[in-house]
């Protein structure tokens, strides 16, 4: 592409995100990432490592409003009885000015921590959620 419109980029106010099937109009940001795992490889000749790809981390945050107490009731019983939840992310970014959909679904999602009590006097509550994942499923991609 050798040139595109401002109106083009598309914009994270059109995003949508649900929690293994249910949509949670509440969340106000979502990232997920892949980071490469390298190990350095010794090269005679040159005084600079080369990298091995040997692993990747997949992480992310989930940022919610807080309007209901649905993290707590979906992680307490679990975490409390030393069971691991799981659950699938799927995401939807569909701007009505760009070029067109973004869905991507995360497979495997484990949440890394429960908040109970986050409140401040005169700010709206709000939750961010790390957590991983071991997959990921791109649906729609734009082009």
């Amino acid at each position: 592409m050798d040139s595109y419109k401002a109106s083009q980029v598309i914009s994270g106010t059109w995003g949508e995100m649900w929690l293994s099937g249910e949509k949670m109009a509440e969340c106000t940001s979502l990232q997920a990432k892949v980071s490469l795992k390298k190990t350095a490889v010794s090269m005679c000749g040159t005084l600079v490592d080369g990298q091995k790809i040997t692993g990747i981390d997949c992480k992310g945050t989930l940022k919610l409003n807080k309007v209901t107490s649905m993290m707590i009731s979906l992680l307490s019983s679990d975490i409390r009885a030393g069971k691991q939840s799981e659950f699938t992310i799927m995401s939807k970014l569909a701007d009505p000015d760009a070029l067109g959909t973004e869905r991507i679904t995360l497979k495997g999602v484990t949440f890394d921590e429960l908040t109970l009590i986050d409140w401040d006097a005169k700010k709206n509550g709000e939750e961010s959620i790390p957590f991983t994942f071991q997959d990921w499923e791109p649906l729609d991609l734009i082009d």
